[in-house]
């Protein structure tokens, strides 16, 4: 018989799959000694069996979950649903893959009617037990019964009003028996059904609904962020309760052992005295910072610190830690691997080197590329005055700028339009997660620095400020109150979740400054990394801010953002529009200079590294002004003023366009095809890139630039096009007296030139994959049209495990890459080979690459700290990867 439940001395930390994080954690740390309360694990194969037999729990498991409760119950001396001495357990969800707040939990399971009474006499404190109760009865009847808990609070906060109370704690027993009336009559108004009296079926239906929350809204959404897979389930853990709000010498709490917004070694967290675990971490009450937990249980503050110490020595990482204090004893309810921000993440990666708890490699394994981001954006201008509006916790740093909302699907809405917003909320719920992911930071009037809002701001490296209790936020009305100030939905506001300050309106940003503990990091990553890492660029400034970000060099400067200057639009019109040849050679001798002045000034900033430069790719009509903007102003022009020379200009224009317009320009006449057919625009091009050699020969810069002829899909065409090059090169010796170090290459980015790359390769001294073009050719897809229409609905739908064109697919796509590094390889030994699309800035293509034998990746200038780490974590993947194989090969 398959084995499904657990007791927690029955596993390990090693068993994540089949426990999940949490249950693993559970019994590990009861494997360790510490005062963890016992309880069991229900696996995460029994989720999927449930999910198998269509939501429904076997007999099998019922079994296993029944004989572990009379094991519980034994341990305990306790027994569930016993009126003189009952049990009461938590229900809590357990993913393989940390998601906080994201699937369901219900506490105080095993009370009813008989229990509570049971209760008060046992505490000898009925407010206690009541109030237990009744927290017991509002979350099931939320989790598993679905009724909305808007309903419950709203009741609770009339009665609260009704009796003049402002805080929970000053409600007493009678009062929480006047509540619990209340909420059971809420029960039967919206279920048609008495609440569950037995504690047994409490269980089972609790342990249902954990189950399904696995696929909950807000789940789906955090997997599809977090890249988790959606086969693997949640496991369940049934544990004995204890409680933090029997009084003054009870609370609850949450704390890292390291600031998870900063990385500084030191104790960080918050609790509550008397009350609960979910007070905190929904944000209802403001909580306590940790240290003051010092003055007011000093033995049970020292002895955290230790058990603190012990966890992360013992996982050898940032631990994020729940514990209960019920009169006066510590308990440990969970620890898992602590979300942080970047900062902190390379902080606590770099510290712990230097601690010699863990290695260099392990230290830049640590770190998610994606989080880098974070990173490379801008904070508040030192020099700005600050007056802020209000202020509250620092809950996870940076600076953001936006429109307010005060709902997360305005929130959602409005990011599709790409308008920046900022969420305002009296505090979050997992619910609201589409809207903070929408937003550009997030704001809340309740809650601390371990709420919901702030834990997961935090994972997204976005900027975020809990517990501002001087915004007054009307949810009814889309407004919140300052004082007398009244900002409305729609105004700008403008937030530093490093210092918790609100602003009225925009304030001017500076760039980011990196760490030294982030260069030191990425300093270890060059020194395991085999790929090269480059950055697309297209101006000096780019260039510049490629090198100070640790580019290897330029993997491609696109030559047509250069035309697009509103002061070169008009020759560059010009060209397009000549007649004849001759005045063709006209407009291209006025754009001859302005190119070379682009590549001299890109020389200068790269000192010597490797330039590859792309040839002109669009099609010419992308230089023109719209057809149907055209056509409306020469329909206005033929009714008001027909005989106007602006007017034959403009239909002049409009043929033009016309004759240029293309049933779909990404195949069309473009690339190569227009070096084909207007050699003269290529000539120029070469010329201008020779020029720029010459001069910078003349300031002693040692410059070798890789011209890149794009969109080859047969080698005659490349082999035409670099007979252009060469005597262009040629030409421009002759006159100035140099010679030039150069090679020439192509882009990859039709399926024929993969499959045809031996061939190609006998003309080229360079492969650079275009995958962006590669991906829209190989799959068919026009990405404009495929993102706007159908492709979010295709991942959403698991057509697509997600988006091509963000990651390499590389079943398809990336068979064609390893195709043509292969064919091109075996007609050019060590023929160099990179790509240069969006893929070279994410790190699963990244490794992608460095497992295809590729040179290096290129990629926007912003993301090449993310690509030199990525592409030192591949090194080390495949390294380990090898490693085992040869061990299990020795076997």
């Amino acid at each position: 018989m398959n084995k499904f439940v657990y007791m927690f001395d029955q596993g390990s930390g090693d068993k994540k799959e089949l426990l999940g994080g949490k249950g693993a954690n559970l019994a590990e740390m009861t494997r360790i000694g510490l005062p963890v309360p016992y309880g069991f694990t229900i696996s995460t194969d029994a989720c999927n069996a449930y999910y198998d037999a269509g939501k429904s729990i076997s007999e099998t498991i019922e079994q296993q979950v029944l004989e572990a409760l009379t094991n519980l119950e034994e341990q305990t001396g306790k027994s569930l649903g016993d009126p003189e001495n009952p049990l009461l357990v938590s229900v809590r969800s357990g993913a393989v893959h940390s998601m906080p707040g994201m699937m369901d939990t219900v506490l105080n399971l095993g009370m009813n009617d008989e229990t509570v009474e049971g209760m008060a006499k046992l505490t000898n404190n009925p407010r206690f037990a009541y109030d237990s109760y009744r927290r017991f009865i509002q979350m099931f009847s939320d989790v598993v019964l679905k009724v909305d808990g808007f309903y419950f609070e709203q009741l609770l906060e009339e009665i609260r009003e009704e009796k003049g109370y402002e805080t929970d704690p000053e409600m007493s027993a009678d009062d929480w028996k006047e509540v619990i009336h209340g909420y059971k009559e809420l029960v039967k108004s919206h279920t048609k059904s008495s609440f569950p009296e037995n504690p047994k079926e409490q269980l089972f239906l609790s342990i249902s609904a954990v189950f399904d929350s696995w696929n909950n809204q807000r789940a789906i959404v955090y997997r599809r962020l977090q890249k988790i897979p959606g086969h693997l389930g949640t496991a369940v853990n049934i544990q004995s309760m204890v409680f933090g709000n029997m009084g003054d010498d009870s609370g609850t709490g949450v704390a890292f052992t390291r600031n998870p917004s900063t990385g500084e070694a030191k104790l960080y967290g918050e609790y509550l005295i008397n009350a609960q675990g979910e007070d905190v971490v929904a944000g209802i009450r403001t909580p306590q910072p940790i240290v003051r937990l010092k003055q007011e249980m000093p033995d049970v503050y020292q002895q955290f610190v230790d058990t603190c110490n012990l966890l992360e020595k013992h996982y050898q990482d940032m631990q994020d830690i729940e514990f209960t204090v019920e009169r006066g004893k510590l308990y440990i309810l969970q620890t898992r691997i602590g979300k942080r921000t970047a900062q902190a993440a390379i902080k606590i990666a770099v510290d712990l080197v230097e601690e010699k708890i863990i290695s260099k490699k392990e230290a830049i394994l640590r770190v998610d590329p994606d989080q880098l981001n974070q990173l490379l954006h801008s904070r508040i201008d030192d020099l700005y005055e600050r007056s802020p509006l209000a202020k509250g916790l620092p809950a996870s740093p940076g600076a953001a700028t936006g429109h307010v909302v005060f709902d997360a699907d305005d929130a959602e809405r409005l990011g599709k339009e790409e308008k920046k917003v900022i969420l305002v909320r009296p505090e979050t719920t997992p619910d609201d997660i589409h809207g903070i992911v929408a937003a550009q930071a997030t704001v809340t009037s309740r809650g601390g620095m371990t709420s919901h809002a702030a834990v997961v701001a935090r994972g997204m490296g976005k900027a975020c400020i809990c517990g501002c209790e001087a915004v007054k936020i009307d949810l009814k009305g889309k407004q919140f109150k300052v004082g007398e100030i009244i900002v409305k939905q729609g105004d700008v506001i403008t937030i530093d979740g490093s210092t918790g300050e609100i602003f009225l309106g925009e304030i001017p940003m500076i760039a980011p400054q990196l760490s030294e503990e982030f260069q030191l990091l990425l300093t270890w990553a060059d020194e395991e990394r085999k790929l090269g890492v480059r950055a697309n660029a297209d101006n000096p400034e780019d260039a510049l801010k490629a090198v100070e970000f640790g580019a290897g060099g330029i993997g491609l400067c696109r030559t047509e953002h250069m035309f697009m200057d509103a002061n070169r639009i008009p020759i560059v019109q010009e060209m397009i529009l000549a007649q004849t040849y001759e005045q063709r050679e006209v407009a291209l001798s006025k754009l001859l200079p302005m190119q070379q002045e682009d590549f001299e000034g890109i020389f200068e900033a790269m000192e010597g590294r490797p330039v590859t430069i792309r040839l002109l790719d669009p099609p010419l009509h992308e230089f023109l002004p719209d057809k149907e903007e055209l056509l409306v102003d020469v329909t206005k022009l033929q009714m008001t003023n027909p005989n106007s020379e602006e007017l034959k200009e403009k239909e002049y224009l409009l043929r033009k366009v016309r004759q240029l317009d293309e049933f779909n320009p990404m195949l069309g006449h473009r690339g190569c095809r227009l070096g084909m057919t207007y050699p003269e625009i290529y000539v120029m091009q070469a010329k201008a890139i020779f020029y720029a050699i010459a001069k910078g020969i003349d300031k002693g810069i040692a410059v070798k630039p890789e011209i890149m002829i794009p969109l080859v899909g047969h080698v005659n065409e490349l082999k035409e096009m670099r007979q252009l090059v060469i005597n262009a090169g040629l030409q421009v010796e002759e006159e100035t007296g140099k010679t030039f170090d150069y090679l020439v290459g192509t882009m990859i980015e039709v399926p024929r030139a993969a499959l045809t790359a031996d061939q190609i390769a006998q003309e080229a001294d360079f492969f650079s994959f275009g995958t962006n073009d590669l991906t829209q050719s190989t799959f068919g897809y026009s990405r404009d049209d495929a993102e706007g229409k159908f492709l979010q609905a295709y991942i959403e739908n698991k057509v697509l495990p997600e988006n091509p064109f963000a990651s390499l697919d590389q079943e398809g796509v990336g068979k064609l890459v390893e195709t043509g590094v292969k064919l091109g390889r075996g007609a050019k030994p060590g023929l160099k080979t990179g790509i240069c699309g969006e893929h070279g800035g994410e790190k699963q293509s990244i490794e992608f690459c460095h497992e295809a034998g590729l040179d290096y990746v290129s990629c926007s200038p912003y993301r090449v700290p993310l690509a030199r780490l990525a592409a030192a974590q591949a090194t080390i993947k495949h390294e380990l990867k090898q490693s085992v194989n040869e061990f299990q090969a020795q076997k």
